[in-house]
């Protein structure tokens, strides 16, 4: 019995076409599956039901076996809703392999009997083959990665790879599909193996999202309960699947809590950072870069990408910036201030490295896969030397390699421009590796130094006492403010948050220069140090153009004789920190 190849539906996912091309072309007759696989999927018009239901009814709708099987359950036909069609693989399955109820359900026991029926089906004529599909759910723990695989995993392993690379058993109508939520979570040997397809499952994109809108609500208003129209609300979740929008949608009309825009943007950031188990922290930005003090080439250049952004011209937005200075110098606040100003999500990319074997991979797996379901967004990545690691990095059986190489892959992937966009937060840029920094990645490199003037400074007092709302007019901070060209915006935030303390103590309602005064009077800044100067110097190296550059920093170049001679006296202030 030969495949026929059909044309494949265009209504299928991506995911699903992918996979029928795969198969029909004799390529490969084992997928692993991941992703967003625990979500629905629309089978038919109106009715959605689980991936294993998409393959029984879509994929393989016409075979005459289709098996599910998991730990829990064990083995047992699987043909959505059509029960005639139930009847009749009961039947087969009996015929093949023995009345259902008896079946073992170890999973050692269920291959080995699956073997068998493999066996017969390529030892059989070809009119008396039939068209048997395997769908294994949790499949990762039959196959299971690293340290955790036993003796009998390890049979699993040989058992599945000698189906997969058996070119019979790819042309004898059989396909075996193994559902997992995470890659990472399967031997490494089935995922990696020529004869395996790992398909991703992405998160519903703003269509689909629609369409199970309309489902959800079955021709009902969605004003009675949503400040949002439903094409709205498509677009907003992105970065959600259909079982959280399905959440949002029911709370919303049988709590009555209506769905406004502040119950949104708290519902959102609770699905978001669940969605990325906890590995993403969701930041609302509350200020644009008109809010920045000083950087006024960098606040340009920022403000210009944004509006290309804005104007859908993605072709020409950057990969992503690497914002680098020394510490105290704003870069977490000038990064979530672009943000705002281009009306995109934000998020933080947290700390997904784990102790276990393997959950590394596959805490990042997941983020990724959030982050592409959410574009567009921008992702701030904080000490972003320390989080991402180098290809060097050998680690734990190779784990920070691989990690460094998920990230490079995702950075540089053109796909996403102007979709995502990454946010490398420095000091020590110098510790970054090269291939993070080069073009098609953190291609903008934006150094950023303390206040050089004492307009700057002072402006700055100004927005900082506003941060903590306190009333400060210009007029009232000192003209001449010590320690200029020393002072970080950390520094100042301190400064005024004493003055502030102080003024609330004295029973006054605002800040005043006599308040100012006496807190500037014997404050020592923390940063006039040669671990200051060599973030300064490692800044000035790293820059991307030279707009970018302070009159200081200007200065230092020539002082040095340009990047060469900046780098000797980096070289010479590494040595001397150790």
């Amino acid at each position: 019995m030969t495949k026929v190849v059909s044309n494949i539906p265009q209504a299928w996912p991506g995911w699903a076409q992918r996979m029928a091309e795969l198969y029909f072309s004799g390529t490969t007759c084992m997928f692993v599956l991941h992703g967003n696989v625990a979500d629905w999927c629309q089978s038919e018009p109106g009715r959605y039901g689980s991936v294993g239901d998409f393959l029984a009814t879509q994929i393989f709708g016409r075979w005459d076996l289709v098996l599910g099987y998991d730990l829990a359950r064990g083995l047992k036909p699987l043909a959505g809703n059509d029960s005639a069609r139930q009847r009749e693989m009961v039947n087969t399955l009996s015929r093949r392999l023995g009345d259902l109820d008896r079946l073992p359900r170890d999973p050692s026991a269920v291959l080995a009997l699956l073997d068998r029926l493999v066996q017969d089906q390529l030892s059989a004529p070809d009119s008396q083959r039939i068209r048997f599909a395997l769908v294994i759910d949790y499949a990762s723990f039959l196959v299971p990665a690293g340290d955790r695989a036993t003796l009998a995993n390890q049979i699993h392993l040989v058992t599945l790879i000698n189906w997969a690379s058996n070119p019979f058993v790819k042309q004898a109508n059989m396909a075996f599909v193994l559902i997992d939520g995470r890659s990472a979570d399967f031997n490494e040997r089935l995922v990696s193996s020529a004869h395996v397809s790992s398909l991703a499952v992405p998160l519903p994109d703003e269509a689909a999202r629609q369409t199970y809108l309309e489902h959800l609500l079955a021709g009902g208003d969605i004003a009675a309960f949503s400040d949002f129209s439903l094409p709205s609300l498509a677009k907003l979740t992105a970065g959600t699947s259909l079982t959280d929008l399905e959440v949002l949608i029911r709370s919303a009309r049988e709590t009555g809590l209506r769905l406004d825009e502040k119950h949104f943007k708290q519902r959102k950031k609770i699905l978001i950072e669940r969605q990325a188990q906890e590995l993403l922290e969701f930041i609302e930005p509350k200020f644009g870069l008109d809010m920045v003090v000083g950087h006024e080439a960098a606040k340009k250049r920022l403000l210009d990408d944004a509006e290309l952004i804005k104007r859908g011209r993605l072709d020409v937005a950057p990969m992503g910036y690497l914002f680098n200075g020394p510490v105290g110098t704003g870069k977490t606040f000038l990064a979530t201030c672009l943000a705002g100003s281009i009306g995109m999500p934000c998020v933080k990319l947290k700390n997904f490295r784990s102790k276990y074997v393997g959950e590394t991979e596959a805490n990042l797996e997941k983020v990724l896969s959030v982050l592409r379901g959410m574009g567009p967004v921008m992702v701030i990545i904080d000490e972003a030397d320390a989080m991402l690691g180098d290809r060097q990095q050998g680690g734990e059986s190779g784990v920070g390699a691989r990690v460094f190489g998920m990230i490079a892959n995702a950075m540089g992937d053109t796909e996403y421009r102007g979709k995502i966009i990454w946010m490398l937060l420095t000091a020590r840029p110098d510790l970054l590796p090269v291939d993070l920094k080069r073009q098609g990645r953190a291609e903008v490199h934006v150094p950023l130094f303390y206040p050089q003037t004492q307009e700057e400074l002072r402006r700055y007092f100004v927005v900082l006492a506003r941060k903590f709302g306190a009333p400060l007019s210009i007029e009232d901070v000192p003209e001449e403010i010590p320690h200029l060209g020393h002072l970080s915006g950390a520094d100042i935030e301190a400064l005024v948050g004493r003055a502030w303390r102080a003024a609330l103590l004295a029973d006054k309602s605002s800040l005043d220069r006599e308040t100012l005064e006496e807190a500037l009077r014997g404050f020592m800044p923390s940063t006039q140090t040669l671990e200051r100067e060599m973030q300064e110097l490692a800044a000035i190296i790293e820059c991307t153009d030279r707009e970018f550059l302070v009159q200081s920093a200007l200065d230092k170049l020539e002082q040095f004789g340009g990047r060469e001679g900046l780098q000797r006296r980096l070289n010479q202030l590494l040595a001397a920190l150790g």
